[in-house]
């Protein structure tokens, strides 16, 4: 691989995971599974604050809800890189293996 192609690579990942986090429906998931878990870390968290006998913190419940949505979406993300990586693999390890049956053809 060449000195370019190995700048090109990570860029090229780094622009797949993006895409990947914000669309596919990555978001929509990582916003019902926040909602969720943020919810209840909320009540865990603020339980005071929820039922009057202290202020709540706004900061907190707001790093509180974007926690588990950035777990989500990375979850994702590497899941989907993974399977596209390994989706790449097997295209190349086929064409390797067509590329040797076809010269074991032309050999005979």
């Amino acid at each position: 691989m060449s000195f370019l192609q190995n700048l090109r690579t990570p860029a090229r990942r780094c622009k797949e995971a993006c895409e990947l986090a914000v669309g596919h429906g990555t978001p929509r998931r990582a916003a019902k599974l926040a909602a969720v878990v943020g919810t209840l870390l909320v009540l865990i968290n603020q339980w005071e604050a929820v039922n009057g006998a202290a202020s709540m913190d706004w900061l907190k419940v707001l790093l509180t809800y974007c926690v588990p949505y950035l777990v989500s979406t990375y979850t994702s993300v590497t899941k989907d890189l993974t399977l596209l990586r390994e989706a790449e693999a097997a295209e190349q390890a086929v064409h390797e293996e067509a590329r040797n049956v076809h010269m074991q053809s032309d050999s005979v």
